[in-house]
């Protein structure tokens, strides 16, 4: 079953998104494979190591964005 999901796996570029002290941080254009059917995204490790130095480093991001914040009440 494995193989069928690799087979039907689509490289894209995705938009990563991750919490880093106590702010949400996107980082674009990031490679990926992407089940067309779930919308599950895999990353390789050398990917997700470019993610970590990118959000980690303190550079001035290339543009910052406003984000709505909602509550889930129950």
């Amino acid at each position: 079953m494995a193989d069928e999901r690799e087979d039907r796996l689509v490289q894209s570029l995705v938009t990563y998104s991750v919490e880093y002290g106590g702010q949400i941080v996107f980082v674009e254009n990031v490679p990926a494979r992407v089940d067309p059917e779930t919308g599950e995204r895999f990353y390789s490790p050398e990917t997700v190591e470019q993610i970590q130095s990118i959000v980690w480093s303190g550079r001035q991001p290339d543009r910052m964005a406003q984000t709505p914040v909602f509550q889930f009440a129950a």
